[in-house]
């Protein structure tokens, strides 16, 4: 019986009269919705429960707890309300998996290929039914074509496609130029060294730098805030990127798409600073927090150090890692500099200055350290012995705000907050000559960054003050290159060289990693 029979029946309506509007029809019953209501509201109840529970099992089945993780293959509880929420996670929401933290595998040349599949030479491959196959045919009528021929044209578009990727390509084929097969099998050194005679082999003349602006390195995924740190990775193919959004990612550089390969959140603590350790097996990642983070490439796994014990420092967002990757140098409060082991990440010793420390910059492969401060001195310190080697007045300079030491350590520049970068010759600086071999003074405000690439024939500086304030420098006429930048940077924050300079990277504060090419430098 439906609900509408169960009400109470009521007198019939009166006849309308002649000429009168049709009659109203009769207005519905209510029905009583209140039950049906209350089970959706169960069912809907249930399900997000039910919801709940699978998302907290597979959230502890994949990150675990920070301070008993599980073994892997082993069965985990839900999460307890006691137990500590985990501290980062991992950004799994790109399909780009890539060997980000493993030495390069490469193959040794040969001419012949190792294993042959006899069906390619009896498959047939129609590349004229297919619309994307039929920009391989080589005239209108061609069709059919041997597996082996469709393989080597897919191969030969590929890299008419990708130019930019052939650096990536060490020892491909023989196109390197290094190493050859005789017809034996054996590898042998080639006669001639015509093909080793590479472009940035030559020098770097002043003036004007030949470059070009790629897409951004994060276009795939832009930050929400301040980028505080880019930093390639020593393959040259991996770019970090950090900020205060507490993200960190990493992305896959080829100029191009340029992939997002990993991100980690970091819910405590907004990134003031990141850097991988020269031998790439880590990431030491800082902000204004008295513990600091690392993140294990190999196991992909993070590590919070507590605060360093018998220090009572409330920032460590300032730090340096030293080129052997053995020591890691913290600016501490009152002038001390922390020094603590790359290793243990315990506490190994402290230094200290007459000012405050405000630069760091490791020399002489990671035994010796520069510092400058509030005192306009330049502090050389020897990591073995702990004692200070030589102290030196920085020429025009009150506040040193930023260091950097070329790669074979025979240069170091101080830059000042002013805006003045002084190049110095560091054995005439140590001998006592305190005069710079060159004053730069093309920023205007305080500078905060400082590179050298690899060769040292490039010295990129920039300060976070103001707009479009960054600059590259010719090392060997300490000239200013005229036409960089040609674009808006915003307001730059950090840069970085990849490791043959081949890419140039600047964060700025909108969120952006804008991407440049160095054609003078062939390989990243």
């Amino acid at each position: 019986m439906s609900l509408i029979s169960q009400v109470k029946t009521t007198a019939p309506a009166p006849e309308p009269k002649a000429g009168a509007d049709e009659p109203k029809p009769k207005p519905k019953p209510k029905r009583n919705n209140k039950k049906r209501r209350s089970r959706a509201n169960d069912e809907r109840q249930s399900k997000k429960q039910a919801s709940d529970q699978e998302m907290k099992r597979l959230e502890t089945a994949l990150f675990g707890s920070l301070y008993s993780p599980p073994e892997f293959g082993s069965e985990v509880s839900f999460a307890q309300p006691n137990t500590p929420k985990p501290l980062f996670f991992q950004d799994r929401s790109t399909e780009n998996q890539a060997p980000v933290y493993e030495e390069e595998q490469r193959l040794p040349v040969s001419k012949r290929p190792a294993w042959v599949d006899e069906e390619e030479e009896r498959t047939q491959v129609d590349i004229a039914k297919v619309n994307r196959l039929r920009k391989l045919r080589r005239d209108a009528e061609e069709q059919l074509i041997s597996g082996s021929e469709y393989v080597e044209r897919l191969r030969a578009q590929h890299v008419k496609l990708n130019p930019g990727t052939d650096w990536a390509r060490a020892g491909s084929d023989q196109e390197s130029g290094l190493t050859g097969v005789d017809d034996d099998g054996r590898e042998e050194l080639l006669t001639s060294n015509a093909d080793l005679v590479l472009k940035d082999s030559v020098k770097l003349l002043p003036g004007l730098l030949e470059f070009s602006r790629l897409n951004n390195a994060n276009r795939e995924e832009k930050s929400n805030s301040v980028i505080n740190s880019v930093q390639f990775h020593r393959n040259g193919q991996l770019l970090l990127t950090a900020g205060l959004d507490r993200r960190m990612r990493l992305f896959q550089v080829d100029g191009k798409r340029n992939p997002k390969a990993s991100s980690i959140f970091f819910e405590d603590c907004p990134i003031y600073k990141a850097s991988f350790l020269p031998d790439g097996s880590e990431v030491i990642l800082a902000g204004r927090r008295k513990f600091f983070y690392s993140f294990d490439l190999v196991k992909s796994s993070v590590n919070r150090v507590r605060p360093l014990t018998g220090r009572d420092e409330k920032s460590l967002e300032s730090f340096e890692v030293s080129p052997d990757s053995k020591t890691i140098a913290f600016i501490g409060n009152e002038g001390y500099i922390l020094l603590v082991s790359a290793k243990t990440k315990q506490l190994i010793g402290t230094l200290k200055m007459n000012g405050s420390v405000r630069s760091l910059a490791f020399g002489e492969n990671g035994t010796q350290l520069l510092s400058g401060g509030g005192d306009g001195q330049v502090y050389h310190w020897d990591i073995g012995t702990r004692k200070c080697i030589h102290v030196g007045t920085d020429e025009g300079s009150l506040v040193a705000t930023s260091l950097c030491v070329s790669p074979d350590s025979s240069m170091f520049c101080t830059g000042s907050s002013s805006g003045i970068v002084n190049v110095y010759k560091r054995d005439e600086f140590l001998g006592g000559r305190r005069k710079p071999l060159k004053i730069v003074k093309n920023l205007t405000t305080e500078v905060n960054e400082m590179r050298f690439n690899h060769d040292a024939q490039i010295l990129a500086i920039c300060s976070r003050m103001k707009s479009k304030a960054a600059r590259l420098v010719h090392v060997p006429s300490c000239s200013v290159f005229s036409n960089w930048p040609n674009t808006n940077l915003g307001l730059a924050r950090c840069l970085d060289f990849s490791p043959n300079s081949g890419f140039l990277t600047v964060g700025n504060a909108e969120g952006q990693v804008l991407l440049f090419k160095l054609h003078h430098y062939q390989n990243a």
